[in-house]
């Protein structure tokens, strides 16, 4: 999709927002990372106040991909951090949007990829790989599939079962 704000795709797609196409997540999330501006398919991960499977995904390639994950919206410790980040931007990953805590704040605003979390946290997470891989999520207010596509720009986050075209 060629650049357009998320508020013109609301504009221009009122009927696929009213049918449940086009959705807009609830505005929680603070802004991460150099890439403000990000989008692509949806891979879904949720977990709690662990990070094992959201590691195992940002070894892989991204292809332009959005990881979405549902961490329960802990604020007790970090799921994600620096080092995975700088290995999900060097994979070719679009972004990721955690609901749940990040840490090593200043690495990830360093990277080019597109980072949306709650808050931020200096505990970190265990590793022990717990949770559940491409399942349908419901995050700020919306539910979001795997496979489903993700906008995101500096007004918020909507989520589409197609790519939107201009």
């Amino acid at each position: 999709m060629a650049f357009v704000t998320t508020a013109e795709v609301c504009d221009a797609n009122q009927e696929m927002i009213r049918s449940g196409q086009l959705r807009a997540l609830q505005p929680v999330f603070q802004i991460y990372g150099r890439r403000q501006i990000f989008s692509g398919p949806v891979v879904t991960v949720k977990v709690f106040e662990d990070n094992g499977l959201i590691r195992h995904f940002l070894e892989e390639k991204g292809n332009g991909r959005v990881l979405v994950v549902d961490g329960g919206g802990s604020l007790r410790c970090a799921i994600l951090g620096g080092n995975p980040v700088v290995q999900a931007q060097n994979n070719g990953w679009a972004g990721i949007i955690v609901n749940g805590c990040i840490r090593d704040v200043d690495e990830i605003n360093g990277c080019d990829i597109g980072v949306r979390a709650l808050a931020s946290h200096p505990i970190k997470a265990s590793k022990k790989g717990l949770g559940e891989q491409r399942v349908p999520l419901n995050i700020a207010g919306t539910r979001i599939c795997d496979g489903e596509w993700l906008y995101a720009d500096t007004d918020g986050i909507l989520v589409s079962q197609i790519e939107l075209s201009v």
